[in-house]
């Protein structure tokens, strides 16, 4: 049976505050998590998103604020470290809502906001600062921020932290806090190749928690993918999907450029759809994520800086119209429908040059993907079978390797390469 809040040991203030929001009980991660870290356990956690790891480390961070509060002023005992402005700002409102509760004092940093507007708060008393670490990295190098006071460090999405090149920060941040004591990594995927040597670095004897989402909870997402032959054929499907939904549409492409372009090509088919993609002033991209969420503007056509760690309510359909290269960056970008128990649906675009790409895929979800074809707009050509041009290829080169391996002989002693003779060359005859 499922424990509620109160089993957990949590304050009625924040309990309050779930309750609140509708969250009668925790999710696995919560109670594999929580515990844990209350004991002051170093972590690392590894669970898809949308399975509640934010408030997995909120909670017990801010229970140990309350448990154990501060004789003197300072600066931030608790800090989150999140790869991008979105998932930053995301932790900072639900961070907000706790700290409330719990009278105490949260401050969000990210880049692509004027540098001098959050010199002020740093100064102040603080508990819980959440941040990119870019950002946060100028602001110790000019000696705007300490982390001499920092008691627990939380590194969300720490692979694509990874990926983005933020290791050195991380460490140069870890450095400065004298009187670090426990130290939480979250991952929604546990095979990034330089994860696990990252862990090693900045854990003690770490508790190794991965919690997979049930399958009842896998099965609320419906998915399907569409072979298409050309860009004018899937803005073809695009257009059929987007007929067939009434919701939130969230479109999933490669590039910048793509992304506006798509979202001009579904401009001029009369509907709203606007493009978020990391190469706009966060500002713009505030607004822009803001009309969507009020659904001012029904689709939005995105870049994988909104795979990570946005929580839109209500998104009804996931389309990637391009197919990325890994698995775990499918897994994420789907996992933005069918949030907080409801249900959703995930297509694929796919078209022959994604073959490789979609191998991958269903290797890693350990899954094949439901082929669907639209009567009108069935593809003309033929799509490549991915496995079994792999399973080709092994085997040529199998064959190969056979043909050139010496035959046994009757002794069963490999026969010994037959020498070619060189033939010498023929004289001339003399005149």
């Amino acid at each position: 049976m499922t424990p509620d809040w109160a089993e957990l040991d949590l304050a009625p203030e924040l309990i309050h505050v779930l309750l609140e929001k509708g969250l009668n009980k925790p999710t696995r991660i919560q109670q594999d998590v929580i515990p844990l870290a209350m004991d002051g356990r170093d972590i690392m956690a590894t669970s898809p998103t949308g399975t509640g790891k934010t408030l997995a480390f909120l909670l017990p961070a801010i229970q140990h604020l309350m448990d154990f509060p501060r004789r003197d002023s300072g600066g931030a005992r608790v800090l989150i470290l999140a790869p991008t402005r979105e998932l930053a700002e995301q932790i900072g409102k639900e961070a907000e809502a706790l700290c409330d509760a719990a009278d105490l004092r949260c401050l969000t940093i990210t880049g692509g906001i004027n540098y001098g507007s959050h010199l002020e708060h740093l100064e102040k008393n603080l508990d819980v600062l959440v941040a990119t670490p870019g950002r946060l990295l100028d602001y110790l190098r000019a000696d705007s921020f300490s982390a001499e006071h920092v008691e627990i460090l939380v590194l969300d999405e720490a692979d694509r932290m990874l990926d983005m090149g933020f290791r050195t920060p991380v460490e140069q941040i870890m450095n400065e806090a004298a009187y670090l004591r426990q130290r939480l990594l979250f991952s929604a995927t546990a095979d990034h190749s330089t994860l696990a040597a990252f862990g090693k670095l900045v854990l003690e004897k770490p508790e190794v928690i991965s919690a997979q989402s049930p399958k009842r909870e896998r099965g609320k997402i419906h998915q399907w993918l569409h072979i298409s032959d050309t860009l004018e054929h899937k803005k073809a499907l695009l257009m059929h999907l987007v007929r067939s939904f009434s919701g939130r549409i969230l479109v999933f492409v490669r590039k910048r450029e793509r992304a506006h372009d798509v979202a001009e090509f579904l401009q001029q088919q009369g509907f709203g759809a606007i493009a978020l993609e990391g190469g706009l002033p966060q500002a713009e991209r505030q607004e822009r994520l803001k009309s969507f969420s009020s659904i001012k503007q029904r689709i939005m056509v995105a870049t994988d800086v909104a795979a990570r760690g946005l929580d839109i309510p209500d998104v009804e359909l996931v389309v990637n119209f391009d197919l990325p290269r890994k698995g775990d960056t499918f897994v994420h970008r789907i996992g933005r429908t069918a949030r907080a128990g409801k249900r959703g649906t995930a297509v694929a675009l796919v078209e022959a040059h994604d073959a490789e790409h979609l191998g991958r895929i269903e290797r890693y979800m350990g899954e094949r993907i439901e082929r669907r074809f639209v009567p009108d707009l069935r593809p003309q050509y033929k799509f490549p079978d991915a496995e079994k041009k792999k399973k080709k290829k092994l085997k040529k080169k199998a064959k190969q390797g056979k043909a050139t391996s010496a035959k046994p002989s009757k002794t069963g002693k490999p026969k010994p390469a037959t020498k070619v003779k060189k033939e010498s060359p023929k004289k001339k005859p003399q005149d």
